[in-house]
């Protein structure tokens, strides 16, 4: 870390501090919320959640080395800690504070409706080429992820790639309030969060509050391939599919063996690139990447060869061969265009009959029914062969997969007990739902096939 006093702490979240006055000047090695993570030097963030407490955990995190403990309450301790009203709201502007002492790096905020993690892993994995870079870990993208996020900035970092997820009103601002972007990136306005966000002019609405703390100067590049995107008044450049985008992918090709190819087009210049995921939507990623790479003087040989290096994140379009069939592992999340996206991939690989796993998508408001059957619709206009869907919700995409051989369950637990029967030798097999549907236990059950 930069140099970041508890005095600097207790000054950036206007807390009380308790202790030792002579240790104001000590620095901080770390910031974390999960006592096992503590070091010596760490400041440990008490915070109060839905499972546990962390203000249960203040001695085991002093035991670690721990130097100042930021807490809600009074802490029957003669060492050093901070007292603030709430832990939440103290860390985030501890996190700004920090992210100000950094005045000359580059800034990457990232936001969107699907597609998120995999261009920000993009992203940093061509940055890195050519600067020091410090990325959201995972998916930590919310407004206690992110602060982490940039607390845990290396003192050198040149380039910060940031992640920021968001699901109502308001928490864009203060994400951006944070993070400051230099260069703001946009993959898509879909149909997420609508419980709270109404319909997709709100979720662009909730987006593009990250151009209220942006810096003046900062760079703004969007999807021009989105409907809603394009209709942003900001000076922005644009990436997608489209030729009429200023960073465009051409000549897709999928290999369905976990590789996309296509050439990335820009300023009348062709770069061939391989990226090693599968979807060819891959290649959108791509081009956000490449545009960013541009803006930051990149050459061209750095980004082919970062885009080469791209790894996938978690449970997202992986695939998995078995004995029996492939599996495409993406069941990390879902909404109605993740979900359509993922059944196009699948309608690019070649082999032997296309099987969608499909679940319920959470949050989507009042019209979540017909946007599950426009799923369903989406499926039979496709071609799939073979649909499954599992809770309530899915019921309405199998319902409205009309020619597709389909099947419903009501659990997880009873799709695993018939799902073998339903499946024939080089399936491609799909699988994806809201996280909430734990469909991790239908992929370990396919796995064993």
């Amino acid at each position: 870390m930069k140099k970041f006093t508890l005095m600097d702490i207790a000054l950036a979240c206007k807390g009380e501090y308790m202790g030792d006055k002579s240790l104001l000047t000590q620095e901080i090695t770390s910031v974390v919320i999960d006592s096992r993570l503590c070091e010596k030097g760490s400041l440990f963030v008490a915070i109060k959640g839905e499972r546990t407490d962390g203000h249960l955990y203040v001695n085991k995190a002093y035991d670690l080395g721990a130097v100042c403990v930021l807490s809600e309450q009074l802490l029957p301790t003669d060492k050093p800690y901070i007292l603030v009203k709430s832990s939440t709201q103290a860390i985030k502007e501890i996190a700004e504070a920090y992210r100000k002492l950094f005045e000359n790096i580059e800034v990457v905020g990232i936001t969107g409706s699907v597609g998120k993690t995999s261009t920000k892993e993009m992203i940093a994995a061509v940055l890195s080429k050519e600067y020091v870079v410090h990325k959201t870990q995972g998916n930590f993208n919310n407004e206690l992820g992110v602060p982490l996020t940039l607390l845990a900035m290396p003192d050198d970092t040149e380039v910060a790639v940031v992640e920021m997820g968001i699901s109502g009103f308001g928490e864009m601002t203060r994400l951006s309030k944070m993070v400051r972007p230099t260069i703001c990136v946009l993959t898509n306005i879909g149909f997420c969060h609508l419980e709270n966000l109404g319909d997709r002019d709100g979720v662009l609405k909730a987006k593009t509050e990250m151009f209220t703390y942006k810096e003046d100067d900062a760079l703004i590049f969007v999807n021009g391939d989105d409907d809603k995107l394009q209709t942003i008044t900001e000076d922005k450049k644009t990436f997608g599919l489209g030729t009429d985008n200023d960073y465009y992918a051409a000549d897709i090709e999928n290999s369905g063996e976990n590789s996309v190819s296509c050439n990335l087009c820009f300023d009348g210049k062709k770069l061939a690139v391989k990226i090693p995921a599968l979807g060819s939507y891959m290649a959108v990623n791509a081009a956000a990447a490449l545009a960013v790479g541009k803006a930051l003087n990149m050459s061209d040989e750095s980004i082919v060869k970062g885009i080469a290096d791209y790894t996938t994140v978690g449970s997202r379009a992986n695939l998995i061969t078995t004995e029996l069939i492939r599996i495409i592992d993406d069941c990390y999340n879902a909404n109605p265009t993740s979900v359509k996206a993922s059944i196009d991939t699948l309608c690019g690989i070649k082999g032997g009959r296309r099987v969608a796993v499909l679940g319920d998508m959470k949050e989507l408001g009042a019209n979540e029914k017909e946007l599950h059957a426009d799923v369903g619709r989406y499926a039979a206009a496709k071609g799939l062969d073979v649909v499954i869907t599992v809770g309530s919700l899915a019921k309405n995409i199998s319902d409205n997969a009309e020619g597709v051989e389909s099947y419903h369950f009501d659990t997880v637990e009873k799709a695993v007990e018939e799902i073998d029967a339903i499946l024939h030798k080089d399936d491609i097999v799909l699988v994806k739902a809201s996280h909430s549907m734990h469909f991790e236990k239908i992929v370990e059950f396919l796995k064993e096939l």
